[in-house]
């Protein structure tokens, strides 16, 4: 479906082997060989800036908001959204969310240090959106300082949270935009989770994207 959407649009796909060595490998040779210009896709001021408007529409609309349950991959759109919404409302948490398959922003923000996790491991999750293996540097540092915590949820979970968008919210969403309602299933469940606790108060779950393939969306719908 992404592929599909992609191409749709206009863009040349090129395939390369299922890394971030094998991906950025492949981008840098074709930007020697075209003289392209590279634009990361998360580890960049740029785009963190740009997708903080997404914390920036959240303290704007609910300026009491008191929790904000965001996706992390390699960190842009989470560390975007840690700066605006913190530098809005200082007490509002901001709560990471991954998959256990694919917890490599949990353990590098808990032991303070780069912890790359294999891609036979960050590939299993069916949440494509946060297959990174390393958050990025930049946003290591923001998260460090600005991040609450991460919890993490099975596949299990997210395929429970994208049935109930399209059951009860009448939302298409992607395994990816569905971890957030898979991480505040969990801190509402157990009262917290992997050491974090929700504040009082309003609580915004960011959807991250809903290009979810036709086939994998009836077979998510139909194990319900």
């Amino acid at each position: 479906m992404k592929v599909a959407n992609t191409e749709a649009l206009g863009a040349t796909v090129v395939r390369s082997p299922n890394t971030q060595e094998g991906r950025e490998g492949t981008a840098a040779d074709i930007a020697a060989r075209t003289g392209a210009v590279m634009t990361p896709p998360y580890d960049h001021p740029a785009i963190v800036a740009g997708q903080g408007t997404v914390g920036l529409e959240i303290v704007e609309d609910l300026p009491d908001v008191a929790n904000v349950i965001v996706p992390i991959g390699g960190g842009g759109l989470s560390a975007g959204v840690a700066i605006a919404v913190k530098s809005v409302n200082p007490r509002c948490q901001v709560i990471g969310v991954e998959p256990a398959l694919a917890a490599d922003a949990q353990q590098s923000l808990r032991e303070g240090r780069h912890v790359a996790w294999p891609a036979a491991s960050v590939t299993a999750t069916s949440a494509d959106g946060v297959r990174t293996q390393v958050i990025g540097v930049l946003n290591f540092a923001v998260l460090s300082e600005l991040m609450t915590g991460v919890v993490t949820v099975d596949e299990d979970s997210i395929a429970a949270a994208v049935r109930w968008y399209a059951t009860t919210a009448h939302l298409v969403t992607e395994p990816t935009g569905a971890l957030s309602l898979a991480a505040l299933r969990r801190l509402l469940a157990d009262g917290s989770a992997d050491g974090v606790t929700l504040q009082a108060g309003p609580t915004v779950l960011i959807i991250s994207g809903g290009n979810v393939d036709p086939a994998t969306l009836c077979s998510i719908l139909g194990a319900g």
